[in-house]
């Protein structure tokens, strides 16, 4: 495995983990809410679309933030095989598209529970 893989890989775990937090966030909130299913998936909706929208602007801050300060850096062991003046471009980039990889999954959650809304309340599902 090279370095650019290794800090794709470490990304993936360290973005991918502070999203499944988010999630178990969202999903208990909602399991609070199931008196209501409608809106518990509303909620779970907006929640998601504010997880992606969080998602997007680290995505547009990340080239620009010192890779040391990062949890890439801290997971890698705080070393890599790469040369000084392309490590912050490549954290960047890896960290970036990572964080939009992450947003898209999120915002189909979001588009997801939307339906489920919009299906319940016209089945009349929902309590009134």
């Amino acid at each position: 495995m090279n370095g650019y893989d290794h800090i794709r890989d470490m990304a993936q775990y360290s973005i991918g983990r502070a999203c499944m937090f988010s999630l178990l966030g969202t999903v208990t909130f909602m399991m609070g809410l199931m008196g209501w299913p409608d809106l518990a998936m509303r909620s779970g909706a907006i929640l998601f679309l504010m997880t992606a929208t969080i998602l997007m602007l680290k995505a547009i801050q990340a080239p620009s933030r010192s890779y040391r300060r990062t949890e890439v850096w801290i997971l890698i062991g705080k070393r890599h095989d790469l040369p000084e003046a392309r490590a912050q471009a490549i954290f960047g980039q890896v960290l970036r598209d990572t964080y939009i990889r992450f947003a898209r999954m999120t915002v189909a959650a979001s588009v997801f529970l939307w339906i489920c809304d919009i299906t319940i309340r016209l089945a009349g599902l929902a309590p009134r």
